[in-house]
């Protein structure tokens, strides 16, 4: 008897058992679609040959036309270069000094420099989000012992860990939007220490853009393509670092205070 029904309930069992297995597997390919779009969008903008069009060079060519359509339609051009900037942002696309010089060299440091803050911001927390939908329980469900750890470390002091990536210009802007996605940290951590960590090197460079026609003029008459990094000086490179390290020092006391049996452990 026993037998029987066990052989009974065994295909019970398993027809039960298949449309949980499909729920996870549509689970899992929905967790991916962000990512997938992402890809996506990246693949198209190089296939189209988007860079060739963000670059200081096509600055120099375009500067008198562009210049004369945003004086022109003021607004218009201002919501297109938000919507551009933020889309560039969230697509990982490469871009991200060459358009603060576009924003200050059309619009003036200021104007410039604060709609690029908001579209950068922007574009990253919805990198962000569908870095953290595909891959944000990673660390939490596939590592531990001193990885766990800091994980959690990074979770915990969240916005000043950022905040000093943000300042140091060490990484790439699009890996700090992606790698705090597989620490999970909360959502207003990243927004907040993103738009901070980024108000200096966005008005450094949205003033460079303001200033950008002299090079542009000297480069053409030496015959030479010009590119950010003519425009970066050692100096401004010296100041985000500076910036860095003093955004270093809470994280620095925090570890210093801390009581006598938490440093052993």
């Amino acid at each position: 008897m026993i037998g029987v029904l066990m052989m009974s309930e065994g295909p019970i069992l398993l027809k039960d058992a298949a449309p949980v297995a499909m729920t996870k597997s549509k689970s899992g390919l929905l967790r991916l679609l962000p990512v997938a779009v992402i890809v996506a969008g990246l693949a198209l903008g190089y296939a189209f040959g988007l860079q060739d069009f963000l670059s200081l060079t096509y600055l120099g060519e375009s500067r008198a036309a562009l210049k004369a359509y945003v004086s022109a339609n003021f607004m218009g051009s201002a919501f297109a270069f938000m919507v551009f900037y933020t889309l560039a942002v969230a697509f990982s696309f490469p871009a991200a000094s060459v358009l603060t010089i576009f924003g200050g060299f059309l619009f003036g440091w200021l104007s410039g420099g604060i709609m690029v803050a908001f579209s950068a911001t922007l574009g990253a927390t919805l990198l962000f989000l569908a870095a953290r939908s595909a891959f944000g329980d990673f660390l939490r469900d596939k590592v531990g012992g001193r990885a766990a750890a800091l994980a959690e470390g990074f979770k915990r002091d969240a916005f000043s860990y950022l905040l000093v990536l943000r300042l140091a210009p060490v990484f790439p802007f699009f890996f700090v939007n992606i790698a705090p996605a597989l620490f999970n940290i909360p959502l207003r951590s990243f927004i907040g220490a993103t738009f901070l960590g980024i108000l200096p090197a966005t008005f450094a460079y949205a003033f460079l853009g303001q200033g950008v026609d002299s090079v542009i003029d000297a480069a053409r008459k030496a015959g030479t393509e010009i590119s950010v990094g003519d425009l970066v000086t050692p100096q401004i490179t010296l100041a985000f670092a500076a910036l860095a390290v003093v955004a270093c020092i809470p994280l620095l006391i925090k570890k210093l205070r801390k009581p006598s049996h938490e440093k052993i452990h």
